[in-house]
């Protein structure tokens, strides 16, 4: 092709209309664009070239070509590929036809034909003419198949979605969700889940009614929906040696009908989940996690299983909407629960502390766990989910008499910082671990698991990390807001270099059995310095002092949990 652009290009100018594909066309635009050209440049143009004399090309339609040669050379004779991702040649697609699959979606899947990167787009074209060829039909009647993403642009805004407010994240609700709605709960997320996070009666505000919630737990009792809880079905020949693995404390020697406490720990050596797990059979374990962890620690165990001991003979199942949990809480707990299960014996020495039992509560089947986060008598009902709610009407009619509170995550969470409880994720931040948090008694010195090389590591075993500790303020009223950073006694705040900090408040509340504000907080070398005071300062400017004390303020015995 000329194109008279290539001269008018030699003055300057981007003109290139006119261009022609047939050269006896070609040629007279040619001499025209040289004249101007010339023109332009101060040439004469008075004698003006004839264009030389061609031959026109005849040309035909241009006719589609989608195999070559014979349909039996195609099926008999090498490969016409079509797909050049998926090898699928033309002879596959004439099986397919032979095989008696019509339609271009059933032969894209019996061939893979189009399920490369492309969509389709190079190849699947020629293999739907082809198949039309074969079945005798039209391209439109023999029809396209789909091209998707990635061949078809997506913009941002289909990525970003619609805008649909709470629907952002899944929502999940326990079984007795409705229950709470109807007794006035006001929720909050976590993992997910809405968690009722208090219950308030006509005038109370978020700290009134946590109040008489706790209160309530502490003198008589309360029942909380713990269905939240990660629940992983464990069964196995190797179900110990997995659980050995996986947590810092040894489980050979853990009783069928026994529970206890695991504390789980990354590459790292830092602390990555917690829960209490239970031996259901020799072979058979139920562990719990954290409810925002359930998901993240089924797929380290998997993760570990499928890729480095694959050897193992052990299986997990999540059952955490299978079942719902009732944790039962207070001193007159064990009250309730008679009235309401007559098939275990609820008798300290017959049911003593981690220990669980199988029987029926309300009419349904059950498994009662004697565990407490609360450093009360407590015990967790765990039921089918489909009876979740007629049990617990049952067991707040059975406690009627006890003016038994429901109460929420909120009070929960109170409770446990008054006993020094962690809270993975909150206490937490993967950067600390088991000696940390002064749990070192449950760190085993004669087995491995994962994490315990790293906790060895320099960095990890050198003296002035961040250690787990309680604070109480010098004002009893003044509740430290959590994230405070704290600072030595004397430190000046600079606006000009960084302050050197010790350590932050990770939990903050007002107990209401203490009469007084709690804190825990993480602080550089804190378990050696208890009674020191430290500085926490806000952000008004204000400097709040508080004392380093033990992270359990209440009952330090643990004699509450073990009551007769």
């Amino acid at each position: 092709m000329l194109c008279a652009g290539q001269v008018a290009a030699g003055r300057g100018e981007r003109w290139c209309g006119g261009g022609e594909f047939d050269l006896a066309l070609a040629l007279p635009l040619a001499l025209e664009a040289g004249a101007e050209a010339a023109k332009a440049a101060g040439f004469s143009t008075a004698k003006r070239l004839a264009a030389p004399k061609v031959t026109p090309v005849a040309e035909g339609a241009l006719l589609p070509l989608w195999l070559v040669g014979s349909r039996a050379a195609a099926a008999r004779g090498p490969k016409q590929f079509v797909d050049f991702q998926n090898d699928v040649a033309a002879s596959d697609i004439l099986l397919a036809a032979r095989e008696g699959f019509e339609s271009v979606e059933h032969v894209k899947r019996y061939t893979a034909m189009g399920f490369g990167t492309d969509q389709g787009k190079l190849g699947n074209i020629n293999g739907m003419a082809i198949l039309a060829q074969a079945l005798g039909k039209s391209i439109p009647e023999t029809g396209t198949t789909t091209f998707r993403p990635n061949y078809t642009p997506v913009t941002f805004g289909t990525f970003a979605g619609r805008e649909v407010g709470d629907f952002l994240d899944p929502v999940r609700k326990t079984c007795i969700h409705e229950w709470h709605v109807e007794h006035g709960a006001l929720f909050e997320d976590v993992g997910n889940w809405k968690r009722p996070w208090y219950f308030p009666k006509k005038g109370e505000n978020l700290h009134a009614a946590v109040k008489r919630e706790c209160l309530a737990v502490r003198n008589s009792v309360g029942i909380l929906d713990a269905s939240t809880l990660g629940k992983i079905d464990i069964q196995g020949p190797d179900a110990v040696t997995l659980l050995n693995w996986m947590y810092t404390n040894p489980w050979n020697k853990l009783e069928v009908g026994k529970c206890r406490y695991g504390l789980m720990l990354d590459e790292n050596g830092m602390v990555f989940d917690d829960g209490v797990t239970v031996r259901l059979g020799e072979q058979h374990f139920m562990m719990t996690t954290t409810t925002g962890g359930a998901a993240r620690v089924l797929t380290w165990l998997e993760r570990w299983l499928q890729t480095e001991w694959p050897h193992m003979k052990v299986r997990l199942s999540s059952v955490t909407d299978h079942w719902a949990t009732f944790a039962v809480v207070g001193p007159n707990s064990r009250k309730v629960l008679r009235k309401v299960c007559d098939d275990i014996d609820f008798a300290n020495d017959a049911f003593p502390f981690m220990s669980y039992r199988n029987g029926t509560v309300a009419g349904a089947k059950a498994r009662v766990m004697r565990i407490s986060f609360s450093g009360e008598l407590a015990y967790e009902v765990n039921i089918p989910a489909n009876a979740g709610r007629a049990v617990w009407e049952a067991l707040m009619a059975a406690g009627a008499e006890f003016d038994i509170t429901p109460y929420g995550t909120e009070t929960m969470h109170v409770l446990r910082a008054e006993k020094g409880y962690i809270i993975v994720g909150q206490d937490t931040d993967g950067s600390v671990t088991p000696y940390d948090l002064g749990m070192g008694g449950v760190v085993a010195k004669s087995k491995d698991f994962l994490g315990k090389r790293s906790l060895t590591r320099s960095d990890t075993a050198k003296e002035g990390r961040k250690q787990f500790v309680g604070l109480l303020t010098d004002d009893a009223e003044f509740v430290l807001p959590e994230g405070a950073q704290i600072l030595a006694p004397g430190t000046r705040v600079s606006t000009t270099e960084p302050t050197p900090m010790i350590g932050h408040v990770t939990s903050s509340y007002y107990s209401p059995i203490l009469k007084r504000s709690i804190a825990l907080a993480v602080v550089k070398g804190g378990l050696g310095k208890m009674g020191q005071s430290v500085a926490i300062p806000l952000a008004n400017g204000r400097r709040v002092m508080a004392k380093i004390s033990s992270p359990v303020f209440y009952d330090t015995e643990g004699v509450r949990q073990n009551v007769e």
